[in-house]
């Protein structure tokens, strides 16, 4: 087995330290995500929880860890007698990205419950992480289906497994923890919410810290067991305090005046729902606890606030997380107890991950929370003629709900939100053998098989004789995420000020949209004699809204550079992920300049869309009284349609939702 790094030799992090240990004392918190660039601790801290959690008892024999004490009366290994138990450490159980639901949740025998009317059930990751940890790592990219399993049984303690009329029930009570990197996409809002606490990482930045950090590595790694000696003075006394803290943990009090600045605070930064006020309650009296008090102070209440507020405060992904600490000490000032807080509170004593409740100032940005983290743009002057030189940028305007662009046809693609796809949760469309393992049954389709053998087979009672021939699969069709690719003229024919905004406007409205539907996206962008890979495909859509606010304009509009840019993405694309459908959104008044025969140019890029399927829609920038319809033509020449910026608008009258590459029957 592994010797993991000692939770105490991490250097630095002190949020992350202390925001583990929180919920080591008190699960009840909710669990921790952990947002952060990569190479910063994330993984190894948590891992190196595990090993400080205090031991468990645990009934023999069960597979589901039920407490000797409390024994689950639901327990699938049920009903445990009174007598043997044994103890042993508490789990750390790791779901990967890419498991399947059954290997989440269990399943049942199907073949055993239809023949034999058993229960037969494999327990999944859910009853290994049972009163232990349960870590996602690289959560942002887990299926949205698995982490609604996930949280659902976060929420309720509890495991739920149904096929068909057959279902298990039982407890699933672990500590949550998701690590992800941003930059590689975010997590839904209503997701986000459901972690009690969030924290913010990044490497140190003073020389003498990562030097410690390199010296400590590269100690573990030569001898991981003597390393671990080294500190296990450290990881004892850790895990006592942790002991101590649980048993102090119910003599808590939170007192009225600490209830009103948690109260207030949610109230002053506008956080939507009660779970705020509830995992702050939670988080301060946790903190009190660790500090081996049994008041909460106005100082609990201020880090549980920098700990549960952040990542609740968001109005859209692309907002940037943080608190304003002065806004938030001025919330507190002006709310502050009179109970029985003490003026001059002692924080307790000092430990491992105790000192760490408060964010450097650089590490979260300061503001109220109401603007979007998008970088100001400067006014710069007066707009230029067409095919003037570079303009600074113009700020996008407020972003809409669009109508829904889809990919015709039927993919099978990653799950998401967008185009319809073959797909392991939706409506069931028909039935088919299963190939490997038998995931979704079809009732009806396997009874009709299995019916005709039955003399055959000897069938002599009530129950139906199954074989494994005659399980069939349930194909089901659901929706997929699709690469979304931006391809944006920014030349000097889209320059005015005023319209490049309404632009920028619909390209974020879109971005939007994308991020609702679990869809990749990528920007490419084209001016003066060149196209530009702004963005190559991402999960980050939210670098995709930053690189289109920086974006300048002016110039000519090589619309033909632009487009074969754009192939050129989709063919490199399509070799690392070929599921995934692509869906090209053209933002262009049409016009096309620079070189011999620009038009033609143009055109026979177009046709390369065309040739190879893609589906695709143009965005229609002209304005004026007087319209050429040259975006209508090259949508044509793309094998798409074409909307203006009107029509994108969800409430449009234009009438209804138009999917992309519609052709005429």
């Amino acid at each position: 087995m592994t010797t993991p790094f000692p939770f105490t030799a991490v250097v630095g992090q002190d949020d992350l330290r202390l925001a583990l240990l929180l919920n080591a004392v008190s699960p009840a918190v909710g669990g921790v995500l952990v947002r952060g660039e990569k190479g910063t601790a994330k993984s190894t801290a948590v891992r190196a929880l595990s090993a400080l959690m205090p031991t468990l008892d645990v009934v023999s024999g069960c597979r589901f860890s039920c407490d000797p004490g409390s024994p689950d009366p639901g327990c699938p290994d049920g009903p445990h007698e009174p007598g043997a138990f044994e103890t042993r450490a508490a789990r750390m159980v790791e779901l990967p990205v890419g498991a399947s639901e059954d290997r989440l949740v269990g399943a049942l025998d199907i073949e055993r419950a239809l023949s034999e009317g058993v229960k037969a059930f494999e327990p999944g990751l859910l009853a290994d992480a049972h009163r232990g940890i349960l870590y996602v790592d690289e959560v942002n990219l887990l299926h949205d289906h698995l982490v609604d399993l996930l949280l659902d049984a976060a929420a309720m303690g509890a495991s739920y497994v149904e096929r068909e009329g057959v279902s298990v029930r039982h407890a699933a009570r672990f500590l949550l923890v998701g690590t992800m990197n941003p930059e590689e996409g975010e997590l839904r809002p209503q997701l986000l919410d459901r972690f009690g606490l969030t924290v913010e990482v990044a490497a140190s930045r003073e020389p003498d810290q990562r030097v410690e950090v390199v010296r400590r590595r590269l100690a573990y790694d030569d001898d991981p067991v003597g390393f671990a000696a080294r500190w296990a003075e450290e990881e004892a006394a850790v895990r006592a305090r942790i002991v101590v803290a649980r048993e102090l943990l119910p003599s808590v009090r939170l007192g009225d005046g600490a209830l009103r600045q948690i109260a207030a605070t949610c109230a002053a930064f506008e956080v939507d729902g009660m779970r705020a006020d509830i995992v702050m309650a939670r988080t301060a009296t946790a903190l009190a606890a660790w500090a081996g008090r049994t008041d909460v102070l106005a100082e609990d209440v201020r880090r549980a606030a920098l700990l549960a507020l952040p990542h609740r405060r968001r109005r859209n992904p692309f907002d940037a997380p943080g608190l304003d600490e002065d806004k938030l000490d001025e919330t507190l000032e002006e709310f502050g107890g009179s109970d029985d807080d003490d003026p001059d509170p002692d924080p307790g004593p000092d430990g491992p991950g105790g000192g760490g409740g408060q964010p450097e100032p650089d590490d979260a940005p300061q503001g109220d929370g109401d603007t979007a983290a998008r970088p100001e743009a400067g006014e710069g002057g007066q707009p230029q003629p067409s095919g003037a030189g570079e303009q600074s940028p113009a700020r996008a305007s407020e972003p809409f709900r669009t109508k829904v662009l889809s990919v015709p046809g039927i993919g099978e693609g990653a799950a998401g939100r967008r185009s319809r796809a073959r797909t392991e949760h939706g409506r069931t469309t028909g039935a088919r053998r299963p190939r490997g393992a038998l995931t979704k049954l079809h009732l009806a389709a396997t009874v009709q098989a299995a019916a005709p053998h039955q003399r055959a087979r000897g069938r002599s009672g009530p129950g139906l004789v199954v074989r494994r021939d005659d399980l069939r699969q349930a194909t089901r069709e659901g929706r997929e995420g699709n690469l979304v690719l931006f391809v944006v003229d920014a030349s000097g024919s889209m320059a005015a000020r005023q319209r490049m905004s309404a632009v920028k406007g619909a390209v974020l409205s879109l971005l939007l949209d994308a991020y609702q539907r679990r869809d990749k996206v990528g920007l490419v962008t084209f001016r003066g004699t060149a196209a530009d890979v702004a963005l190559p495909p991402t999960s980050s859509v939210d670098a995709a809204a930053a690189r289109l606010e920086t974006l300048p304009t002016g110039g000519r509009t090589p619309l033909a550079a632009g487009l074969l840019r754009a192939h050129d993405v989709l063919r490199v694309e399509r070799l690392r992920d070929p599921a995934r459908r692509p869906l090209v959104v053209l933002v262009t008044d049409g016009r096309a300049t620079g070189g011999p025969e620009p038009v033609a140019l143009a055109g026979r890029a177009a046709r390369l869309f065309a040739a190879d399927g893609v589906a695709s829609v143009v965005v229609d920038c002209e304005s004026g009284p007087v319209r050429l319809g040259l975006a209508g033509q090259l949508a044509g020449e793309l094998g798409g349609t074409a909307v203006t910026l009107d029509e994108l608008r969800a409430d449009s009258i234009a009438g209804l939702v138009k999917d992309v590459q519609r052709r005429a029957a």
